[in-house]
């Protein structure tokens, strides 16, 4: 193994995080491993149809699935994935970043707090990149369960339309995964309010996490995995977690990483595994707290 070309099944959109992940890696995958690493996407149904493409693929390893958190909260939110959770297995999880909420620079929001208890005549308005996104589901979750405050969701299709709205003033505050916000917080033309993390990052110093802003506990971020079909022999999703790790060490790989706001994660298959289900519970328990379903 791998005996023939590789086909890595991205399941959002060519220019999005997971697809930026899956080219870096995938490129030295192929390398290592002799074989050419052959690219597709295929967004849809928030991430589903691409991981059933490599749910129903033969399970020799030549078939790939590189998602994001949705493959872990789908299978609480959707009522129909078109395919059964345990027909894919987690093989590698290369990289996290928080949730972030954000305002546009001339909010007269400070900091969290002032956000949530300050005065207002109105719901708080905000955007993210989509509905049913882990960015949409933590920012539910946080208004509605824990500061418990009305708010008014502006739904966005990508996280391009929704920043731009944000940066132009016609929506004063965004929750979404930090990466694609780094750039706009030190430039000046948006303000980071809270990261939805254990503790601050480096790209962006002067952001606080939910617990320095008076919310401990609250956790919630967006990450990219390496899946296979479940019935994938088990040397071959340990040939390739090894093969992934070893990439993830390289300096530029890292270096790359970082640019995309990710912190790389290093583990086995069964440290993976174990990162995963704890992730479906989290998010799952957060879906059904809020009530949320997709038909």
């Amino acid at each position: 193994y791998p005996t023939r070309p590789i086909t890595i099944t991205v399941a959002f959109a060519a220019g999005g995080l997971a697809d930026g992940v899956a080219r870096l890696i995938g490129e030295r995958l192929g390398e290592r491993l002799g074989q050419k690493m052959v690219i597709e996407n295929k967004g849809g149904a928030g991430g589903n149809l691409g991981a059933r493409t490599v749910a129903q693929s033969n399970p020799d390893g030549h078939a790939i699935l590189v998602s994001t958190t949705a493959t872990a909260i789908n299978p609480t939110l959707y009522k129909n994935l078109g395919y059964a959770p345990n027909d894919i297995r987690t093989v590698a999880i290369v990289g996290s970043a928080p949730e972030a909420v954000v305002v546009y620079p001339r909010h007269p929001a400070q900091d969290l707090a002032a956000l949530v208890k300050g005065p207002r005549d109105k719901p708080i308005q905000y955007a993210t990149p989509g509905v049913g996104t882990g960015s949409h589901i933590a920012a539910e979750y946080f208004f509605r369960s824990i500061a418990k405050i009305e708010t008014e969701l502006v739904p966005f299709q990508g996280g391009g339309p929704a920043i731009n709205a944000v940066v132009g003033g016609h929506v004063p505050v965004i929750v979404g995964t930090l990466p694609p916000f780094v750039p706009h917080i030190n430039g000046g033309t948006l303000r980071g309010l809270a990261l939805a993390s254990a503790k601050r990052v480096e790209a962006v110093p002067s952001v606080p996490t939910f617990a320095e802003a008076g919310y401990a506990g609250f956790q919630a971020a967006s990450w990219v995995g390496f899946f296979v079909p479940a019935k994938t022999p088990n040397a071959v999703s340990a040939k390739l977690n090894g093969a992934i790790n070893d990439i993830l060490k390289e300096a530029a790989v890292q270096q790359r990483l970082k640019q995309f706001g990710l912190a790389p994660i290093i583990a086995d298959v069964a440290g993976a595994e174990r990162f995963f289900k704890s992730e479906a519970d989290h998010w799952g328990n957060m879906v059904r707290a809020l009530n949320l379903s997709i038909n």
